[in-house]
């Protein structure tokens, strides 16, 4: 597992919506259906990308014209060629909250099936 998965994947950490300046730009991400969220506290930040999977997203009764409320986003995506999913909890009144990453899959154990994908489609010898 690479280093920034394992260390994002323990505990808890602060992430950010940096790239939406209000609770409005927000919902239109969600509404794309890919959200940008920052993890301040890496070395330099650390921005990831995910594409949401809406219908395990908690909007809730988050009222994002007036920016009050907390929201639940999660999402898959490859760090590193881990593949992981982000959990991240966001309250719209500062677009700050709390968020983690679990591991779905190494990328030990998914170079190793593309090795046996690649086997598979080779001929054999005669």
């Amino acid at each position: 597992m690479d280093d920034l998965v394992r260390r994002l994947s323990t505990g808890t950490h602060t992430i950010i919506a940096s790239r939406s300046k209000s609770p409005q730009d927000l919902r239109q991400v969600i509404d794309a259906g890919y959200v940008l969220l920052k993890f301040p506290e890496t070395q330099g930040g650390t921005e990831l990308g995910m594409k949401l999977e809406k219908n395990r997203c908690v909007l809730g009764d988050a009222d994002f014209e007036s920016g009050k409320g907390v929201i639940q986003l999660v999402g898959h995506l490859t760090v590193n060629y881990d593949k992981v999913e982000l959990s991240a909890e966001i309250d719209l009144a500062t677009l700050q909250g709390q968020g983690s990453l679990r591991l779905i899959e190494e990328e030990s154990v998914w170079r190793a099936r593309q090795a046996e994908v690649q086997d598979a489609d080779m001929p054999l010898p005669r």
